[in-house]
């Protein structure tokens, strides 16, 4: 439905279109709250750099409880500045799917999985300091693709081989190829967006169905 207003010489305004501005506001939502995460991650890369101070020791250490403030501040914290490069591009985009997609669940879906998978290694991780954004965007990347195939609606759907397309190599990630990568935190993430995914797949309204769709539905 479009709305029709005059302007103040008496001519018509350009039509509105609700959904289209509903759909502007929030990508508009998304690309704040993305691109405000994504500052506080260079701010403290650019904190630790300045004051040569070492912030690993903010990272998960398991089952050590020194290591137990990793469990709120592991995901802040990079390696250098590649291995922040490197998170925040995938991080960045990840999360407007996420708030674009699912705004009513995504505050919810990010805080858990924000929280939870560094539990996880803290109990089931090696001895050694785990950082960085990584677990957070396997968080997010397995519940885009699984909510998508629960929920089962066209946009969902479409989103879930769009993540799949752009980030499918990723799966082998949660693979121990590599010492020096937390495993344990890309497993954990999966594991927690995948259980996000059922807790939350009814949590957002479903698009309209088109007219041939509701068609195909009544002639069956």
């Amino acid at each position: 439905m479009y709305d029709e207003e005059e302007d103040i010489f008496g001519g018509e305004k350009e039509e509105i279109d609700p959904e289209t501005e509903a759909n502007k506001v929030k990508f508009r939502i998304s690309l704040i709250i993305s691109s405000v995460f994504l500052c506080v991650l260079w701010a403290v890369k650019i904190f630790e750099t300045y004051t040569k101070k070492d912030l690993s020791f903010l990272g998960v250490y398991p089952k050590e409880v020194k290591g137990l403030i990793g469990i709120l501040t592991a995901p802040l914290v990079h390696a250098d500045f590649s291995h922040l490069t490197s998170n925040s591009i995938t991080l960045f985009v990840v999360m407007i799917f996420l708030f674009y997609a699912y705004i009513n669940s995504s505050l919810k879906v990010f805080a858990i999985i924000y929280f939870l998978p560094n539990v996880f290694v803290w109990f089931l991780g090696r001895p050694a300091y785990h950082i960085g954004a990584s677990g957070i965007i396997y968080g997010i990347l397995a519940f885009l693709f699984f909510v998508g195939l629960l929920r089962r609606d066209p946009r969902s759907i479409g989103l879930s081989l769009l993540v799949t397309f752009m980030y499918g190599g990723l799966v082998w990630g949660i693979l121990p190829y590599d010492p020096a990568i937390s495993f344990e935190a890309h497993i954990s993430g999966a594991a927690v967006g995948i259980l996000c995914a059922v807790l939350f797949r009814n949590s957002d309204p479903k698009p309209p169905k088109y007219e041939w769709e509701e068609e195909e539905e009544g002639d069956n």
